[in-house]
């Protein structure tokens, strides 16, 4: 199979449980052998469950897809036996064996996954921060100017105060949703 010069997301088969060992392991692998040019994301794709116990509503994360791990990564040889040799790891789902490298999934199935657990597959640097004005170009609220209350790296999310009818309103927007140059 030929390298991929792009990033792409795999998923990761782990020991039922380990899951977010196999993040832990595989994010600082990344740091320690300096692959953090070619292994980027490590997602444990998980939901809040709401449940109420004794009278109190209690919230506890549920594994979307249990014994499985997302990575975002450039598949080449080094990365590929990095993060397949990470302790809990037991492999990649899309691989046929005998060495050889697994398929990535499809753009639409990377957006459906990481949307349903409230996150988006670009995974942009953006400069912003607190207290700046951005203009909203997707969504419900496309044209709105408003004001950054929060920022979410990690999920790639936001929030913004918009002025609607009169009064302040706070909206949770994806990195993508927004445009920084006012």
């Amino acid at each position: 199979m030929v390298e991929s010069a792009e990033k792409q997301w795999y998923v990761l088969h782990t020991y039922s449980g380990y899951e977010n060992k196999v993040k832990m392991n595989l994010d600082s692998r990344k740091e320690s052998m300096g692959m953090q040019d070619y292994i980027f994301r490590t997602v444990v794709p998980e939901q809040e469950e709401h449940e109420v116990k004794n009278g109190k509503d209690k919230v506890k994360m549920d594994k979307t897809f249990p014994g499985y791990v997302l990575v975002e990564m450039i598949m080449t040889d080094q990365a590929w036996y990095i993060v397949r040799n990470t302790p809990g790891v037991t492999g990649f789902v899309g691989s046929h064996g005998q060495g050889s490298k697994p398929t990535p999934l499809l753009p639409d199935e990377v957006d459906l996954v990481l949307k349903r657990i409230g996150m988006s597959s670009r995974h942009e640097d953006l400069d912003v921060n607190i207290g700046d004005t951005v203009k909203i170009v997707d969504g419900a609220f496309t044209g709105l100017d408003g004001k950054v209350t929060e920022v979410d790296n990690e999920k790639q999310r936001l929030k913004v105060n918009i002025e609607m009818f009169g009064r302040e309103t706070s909206t949770d927007l994806d990195f993508n949703q927004i445009d920084t140059t006012l």
